[in-house]
């Protein structure tokens, strides 16, 4: 791999009854209530005791969990790993930090590589990097670097990493509680970016020799393609106003110059938004024409119809759900009552499969 920096700036389940802020501006404390015209299908509970899961990756009958105190669980013939991944600097303990995105190389089979987010802290700075990982001998070690020097603070790190169907790397990136910072072109923080496998510009990027493929974002850390290749995100509002939205490279997505139906010129309002509710979205998946998300504050596997614009819950009783897997015939789910701001049972938090002909 080739480094280069650039250096500006997770049977039927037992309830949960986890509630709490995603970030110190929302004031609601009072736990969000279930719709009650929720199809909540049979979810079979996988894997148990996982420690903050943050991403779920899943190559042929194999699943990689990262977590966010920096272990990557592996799930393989009914056994369970906790694998130890060595990194160049120690994770931040700010909130919301740690190890991140996570996403397996195309090649993994033979090349034993994957890249990683992950929040750290250097001459008392915080700061997040993407870095390729090498597995070998049940562990992870840091090889590259293939991005550093994205913004991070205590809250707002992003960190979701997705691999599109063009194979160019994705990755989302929070304001670092800095609001500014989403609207400018030149600093890492408050956008998507979109990577090279080796961390070289794409040549077809909107912005000349940078990894910026849209701005104005807050907190967005979920991204997922439909069939056509259209790529949708979500993203955390303030106090309300969460967003998901459909994805043009270039554009600008308006944090915090807009937020909900307020429109400006040369900004993207968003899809859909939750107005004065708190959704707090993080993963999220498509298939046949819907998105599922999983809801932090919402305590819930989310679903949005593209083209009815309806929403509503497919899941409730999880608690905390942080990231989603659409595979083959089912869909994955992590819960994140561990995360500090849930109330975990004993075996929490847990791997939750649904099939998805029961949704």
């Amino acid at each position: 791999m080739v480094v280069k920096k650039f250096m500006i700036l997770f049977s039927m389940v037992i309830l949960i009854s986890g509630c709490s802020k995603n970030h110190q501006n929302n004031t609601d404390n009072s736990k969000p209530q279930p719709e009650e015209s929720a199809n909540q299908g049979d979810a079979e509970v996988l894997l148990t005791k996982l420690e903050a899961p943050w991403s779920i990756q899943k190559i042929n009958d194999t699943f990689y969990l990262a977590e966010r105190s920096g272990a990557i669980v592996k799930w393989e013939n009914e056994k369970m790993t906790r694998e130890k991944v060595e990194l160049d600097h120690s994770l931040s303990d700010n909130p919301e930090a740690g190890l991140l995105g996570f996403v397996l190389s195309p090649d993994f089979q033979e090349s034993k590589e994957a890249f990683a987010y992950y929040t750290y802290e250097q001459n008392g700075n915080a700061m997040n990097r993407i870095a390729v990982l090498q597995y070998a001998n049940q562990q992870w070690k840091e090889m590259d670097v293939i991005l550093d020097g994205i913004p991070s603070g205590n809250y707002h790190h992003g960190g979701r990493l997705k691999l599109g169907p063009d194979q160019k790397l994705y990755a989302t990136t929070g304001d670092a509680s800095k609001e500014e910072i989403a609207q400018d072109s030149n600093s890492l923080g408050g956008k998507i970016l979109r990577l090279n496998l080796d961390g070289s510009i794409p040549e077809d990027n909107p912005l000349p020799d940078s990894p910026v493929y849209t701005l104005g974002h807050r907190n967005p850390q979920g991204l997922t393609w439909d069939e056509n290749g259209q790529l949708y995100s979500s993203e955390h509002g303030p106090s309300g106003y969460d967003e998901i939205n459909k994805i043009t490279p270039g554009k600008n997505y308006g944090w915090p110059l807009i937020t909900g139906d307020e429109k400006k010129d040369g900004m993207e309002s968003p899809l859909f938004h939750v107005g004065t509710d708190t959704w707090a979205p993080s993963g999220i998946a498509y298939h046949e024409g819907s998105l599922y998300l999983g809801a932090l504050r919402g305590e819930a596997v989310k679903t949005f119809d593209l083209e009815n614009k309806e929403d509503g819950n497919v899941f409730t009783g999880a608690g905390r759900v942080r990231d989603i897997l659409i595979d083959e015939e089912y869909l994955y789910f992590i819960s994140n009552n561990t995360d500090g701001r849930g109330n975990p049972d004993q075996e929490d938090d847990k791997l939750y499969r649904l099939r998805l002909s029961s949704l």
